[in-house]
């Protein structure tokens, strides 16, 4: 059988092109547009862990959806409590601390785990720390005015407005590309995902940090009278939304960067095009909180911030999840055109699909059974590769003397280089 689309042979049995991921079921057959990444669910979801967990997603998405769950219990049940310390602390550190779990598990900083922390998360956390001490201190956000009858009310100012929504953002978003630029422009960090991955690390740190500095009051005051649906609002919106909306949308500036294939795109137009989205959403959100934060009800403030992040954030996942199964398709259909594999076609072991943990076939960009993108998985460790490449059988004992050596062929061997390396030694020592 042939691919309709790729023109690559199948296995009559095939429900996908191992070649371009094509679902070879007939159209009446079909369901909604499978995603890449995790074919039981469709491209147009809001499923978060598949979108920002790609390489996790075909084996344990229920670990990292039971941490979330859990971490967000935690800061709630604080919240709700009037601890507001604990609170902050969990909304500022518990999904940083998830995701950098995540890049151990699937081992994405490839045995490089200080350079990828320290570009990442640390150089990024220290850079929005000290820019936004300096813009909460220097730059006051509201103006006190009067009203007819002489009592004080507070209102948006043309100046205030201009730094929170447009140059916050804007640097901030400078800040979270430094670190994830510098990574991906390394050659074994060059991948679409790796990109993605790397921008969510940088905007999480990013947020950690904007959290603990512009909230220090409420970490370091104590036990606060319990108001349930404002603390709980503001936590959910500084803790969760906002660190994701972040992430999500440096993420996507940082993918267009690595581009597809083997190697960056580097500072090309799809890059500057995905920069100023991200920078187009931040200002979006800042602008969105800073005005509705004027709203009487200070309750009631949080709650219309909270929905306007949710929705922020629901968009750029569906962006997210778009980009990711556009990418990895479009990778594939590269690679299928060229007669060319993916990094991993090399491998002489037998592969096994992370999702449906069906045999892969030597050379495939994704699972015949289930559609899944075989790059979606977690990477090897480079020790462990070396090890595996390098180690060579016991071989035959030595002969005694060079013409037999000669005469007598070795036993195979998969490990070829390293058996011909002991065939040809007598010759040399002849010579």
């Amino acid at each position: 059988m042939e691919c309709s689309r790729c023109h690559s042979p199948v296995p009559d049995v095939a429900h996908f092109c191992h070649r371009c991921g094509f679902d070879l079921v007939p159209e009446s057959e079909r369901g909604k547009r499978r995603f890449a990444v995790q074919p039981d669910e469709p491209v147009a979801s809001f499923a978060l862990i598949s979108s920002i967990m790609p390489r996790e997603a075909g084996r344990h998405p229920q670990t990292y959806r039971a941490a979330f769950t859990i971490t967000l219990a935690a800061a709630l049940l604080a919240a709700l409590f009037g601890a507001l310390p604990i609170a902050v602390l969990i909304a500022a550190f518990a999904i940083p601390v998830v995701y950098i779990v995540y890049l151990y598990d699937v081992n994405l900083w490839e045995d490089a785990p200080v350079t990828v922390v320290g570009l990442a998360f640390v150089l990024t956390g220290a850079l929005a720390a000290l820019f936004t001490v300096l813009w909460t201190s220097w730059i006051p956000l509201q103006v006190a005015l009067r009203d007819p009858s002489g009592a004080l009310v507070s209102g948006p100012q043309w100046g205030a407005f201009l730094i929170f929504a447009l140059l916050v953002p804007l640097v901030g978003e400078a800040i979270r590309q430094v670190g994830p630029v510098l990574l991906a422009s390394r050659p074994k960090f060059d991948d679409l995902m790796d990109g993605v991955t790397f921008g969510i690390v940088s905007g999480l740190a990013y947020a950690a940090a904007d959290t603990l500095v512009r909230h220090w009051p409420l970490l370091t005051g104590g036990l606060v009278e319990p108001q349930p649906g404002q603390w709980a609002t503001l936590i959910l919106l500084e803790g969760f939304v906002k660190p994701l909306l972040m992430g999500t949308a440096t993420g996507l500036a940082v993918a267009e960067f690595s581009g597809l294939g083997k190697g960056y795109d580097g500072f090309s137009p799809r890059y500057y095009s995905g920069l100023a989205l991200a920078v187009g959403v931040n200002v979006l959100y800042a602008t969105g909180v800073y005005l509705l934060g004027f709203v009487g009800n200070s309750a009631l403030a949080l709650s219309l911030q909270l929905i306007w992040g949710v929705i922020l954030l629901a968009l750029l996942i569906l962006r997210l999840r778009s980009v990711l199964h556009v990418g990895l398709t479009e990778a594939a259909l590269e690679a299928a055109a060229t007669s060319g594999v993916h990094g991993d076609a090399g491998a002489v072991e037998q592969a096994f699909c992370a999702h449906c943990e069906m045999p892969v076939m030597a050379g495939a960009s994704f699972c015949s059974a289930c559609g899944a993108s075989t790059r979606a998985r977690p990477k090897v460790p480079v020790a462990a590769g070396v090890a595996a490449s390098t180690a060579a059988p016991p071989g035959p004992p030595p002969s005694p003397s060079p013409a037999v050596a000669t005469e007598v062929p070795a036993p195979p061997s998969p490990d070829g280089e390293a058996t011909a390396e002991i065939a040809v030694e007598p010759k040399e020592e002849e010579k």
